[in-house]
């Protein structure tokens, strides 16, 4: 991959994981039309298929399968670990969303990770399935719209939409889109799933306790949720939250988050019974509002909350921690509220 986001997240991730919150978080930085946004040295769909194919020639236990395709002709890639059928399964879904790139920047990071000796034995108790750029077209800015005020700069824009400006996170009901529709019938409708984090980006000035998120979490909030199925989203919440607050410059707060089903955290637990948990990194990549726009020194730790969410979540699910998983911080946790800027 010739100009991978991948090998920077490395070094970056590294850098900051000894910097505490509010150097990491508290200070962005934020954009502010200060800093240029390169879209240049994020990962493309061609670098990320590639990336995906290599991995899978290289680790034995990863297996790649494409479950559809976009509405540009793309095709759309699900990396698979299945060591027993039988094993609780986690469904990882990233870039719903086409301007959120960094969360898929830092599930190659983890496919990369689990095929190291990090993860020995980990999979032999949870079978793990990742969708790493569910909106191929709208990463790529292969739209079939004007993009020209969007802020980012260098080879492509980046977009929310799929390029037929539909917000795929709105279509779990219907599936008018292709790309959701291969989701439901190939993923979702396929394989036994009990949990998914549905990884997302949020803009970069929400707050919590006065104090800047790195992101935020939800469990489903529509009233049709099974309440076996609402305890094992919270459980799910609780390990993350640990994880990411533990580090030193994690800090995350409750999502405001509506009941539509037609957005995947609430409709996929009640269609299809699984655990969800929604978390929304700070930042995007691209967008025409610039206080959701994230300065890129900022890149390197939030590759690294999303590596160290996955590894979490896999190793509480595996060693069966996630079933004593403390849901009490739900009860205070606060909800963050929008900074308002200069």
């Amino acid at each position: 991959m010739k100009k991978t986001m991948l090998t920077l997240s490395v070094a970056g991730a590294l850098m900051f994981s000894a910097v505490p919150a509010a150097s990491a978080v508290g200070n962005g930085p934020g954009y502010g039309g200060n800093e240029t946004i390169n879209t240049s040295i994020l990962t493309t769909y061609e670098e990320m298929a590639d990336f995906l194919q290599k991995q899978d020639a290289k680790q034995a236990h990863m297996e790649l399968e494409v479950i559809g395709q976009s509405v540009k002709g793309r095709d759309l890639y699900l990396a698979k670990y299945i060591s027993d059928p039988a094993n609780p399964t986690i469904l990882f879904l990233t870039q719903q969303h086409g301007n959120e790139q960094l969360t898929t920047e830092g599930a190659l990071e983890f496919i990369k990770h689990l095929g190291t000796s990090k993860t020995k034995n980990v999979l032999d108790n949870v079978n793990v399935l990742i969708v790493p750029m569910l909106n191929a077209d709208g990463a790529m800015g292969d739209v079939n719209f004007s993009l020209d005020d969007y802020i980012a700069k260098g080879d492509r824009n980046l977009t929310r939409y799929n390029a037929d400006g539909f917000d795929l996170n709105r279509d779990h009901v219907n599936r008018l889109q292709p790309e959701t529709k291969a989701l439901h019938e190939n993923v979702l409708g396929k394989y036994d799933i009990d949990y998914m984090i549905d990884l997302h980006h949020q803009g970069a000035w929400s707050e919590r306790d006065g104090e800047l998120v790195s992101g935020s979490i939800l469990y489903p909030t529509t009233p049709n949720v099974d309440p076996d199925v609402l305890l094992r989203s919270k459980q799910l919440g609780s390990v993350v939250f640990s994880a990411v607050d533990s580090t030193g410059w994690g800090h995350l707060g409750k999502y405001g988050g509506g009941n539509a089903e037609t957005i995947s955290r609430n409709g996929i637990a009640v269609e299809y019974g699984i655990s969800t948990l929604l978390f929304e990194m700070r930042g995007m990549s691209d967008h025409y509002y610039e206080p959701y726009v994230l300065g890129q020194k900022s890149n390197g730790y939030l590759i690294k909350q999303t590596v160290t969410t996955l590894d979490a979540a896999v190793r509480s699910i595996s060693d069966g921690s996630i079933e004593q998983a403390d849901i009490s911080f739900w009860d205070t946790l606060a909800e963050q509220n929008w900074r308002e800027t200069e």
